[in-house]
């Protein structure tokens, strides 16, 4: 018996293209900002005691080009899964869509996210669903996975789906999920506020105080200060032949210092002294 050659076509949508019913360019990077992931996992931490998995919209933004995305915000969308099947509440999502577009304007639909990271027969029928006309055709929908198992780390994975050469029957349930390069992205505010969430993980009662500005500058000074001894120690054990020496952190603390402002001596006197003495003397001859 002769041996024939099997073959499995892949249509992969990462450039331009001209033909109708393909995509357009999709996304060389996904950014995720971390509020949508709180809201994901508080998802989560709501569903049924019988359900695997929880699913839900992503909402975001898409630059110029469409080869970044990012996932601003989400909301949860119903669904029943079995071995055999899969139900989603398609008209509550497009209802809570049509909402969540006329309040933030400025947002589209990107995607979906599930709390698990298997990709199985029902992720592509899902994944197929949003990526329709009415979804987020042309670009191709991003498929966020965080997964949620006790005692285990957080872990995200972005993906963009390609139609996989299979028979018309098969089309709707079949697809080939392209992983993409992403990321969380922590602004002042969110990163604040994750620490002040950190301060609580070993209190017993799970409770933490918010700082005030003045305890928030000394805990900052404090948290540089140990930065400035740590780099000390490790520059004084290089000069001591203790410690290996590296071109790369040498260059980094040289432009770290480079961006240092230079202020002479005399005026840190005058601004921390004198100016200070000035206006309080002229508050006492305002109030005389």
């Amino acid at each position: 018996m002769a041996e024939t050659d099997s073959f499995l076509h892949l249509a992969r949508p990462l450039g331009p293209v001209t033909v109708g019913s393909a995509p357009t360019t999709a996304p060389l990077n996904v950014v995720i900002q971390p509020q949508a992931i709180f809201s994901i996992l508080d998802h989560s931490l709501r569903r049924n005691a019988d359900q695997d998995r929880v699913i839900g919209t992503l909402l975001g933004t898409r630059s110029e080009d469409g080869t970044e995305v990012e996932i601003r915000s989400c909301f949860a969308v119903g669904h029943t899964e079995t071995t055999d099947q899969v139900e989603v509440d398609m008209e509550y999502q497009k209802q809570m869509l049509a909402l969540h577009l006329k309040a933030n304007p400025k947002e589209v639909l990107v995607g979906w996210y599930a709390t698990s990271s298997e990709l199985n027969t029902f992720s592509a029928l899902i994944q197929n669903f949003y990526g329709q006309s009415d979804g987020t055709w042309p670009h191709p929908a991003v498929h966020l996975t965080v997964s949620t198992e006790p005692g285990k780390d957080i872990e995200t994975r972005a993906y963009i789906s390609a139609p996989v050469g299979v028979t018309v029957e098969r089309a709707a349930d079949s697809a080939a999920f392209i992983p993409v390069p992403h990321e969380i992205r922590y602004g002042e505010t969110e990163k604040n506020g994750l620490e002040a969430i950190a301060n609580a993980r070993d209190a017993e009662d799970r409770q933490t105080n918010i700082f005030t500005d003045i305890e928030a500058l000394e805990r900052a000074i404090e948290e540089v200060i140990g930065m400035i001894d740590r780099v000390s120690k490790y520059v004084e054990a290089v000069i001591d032949e203790e410690a290996p020496a590296s071109t790369a952190l040498g260059q980094f603390l040289l432009n770290a210092l480079a961006l240092a402002p230079k202020v002479e001596p005399a005026d840190i006197e005058r601004d921390l002294y004198v100016f200070p003495v000035y206006s309080h003397i002229y508050m006492s001859w305002t109030t005389c």
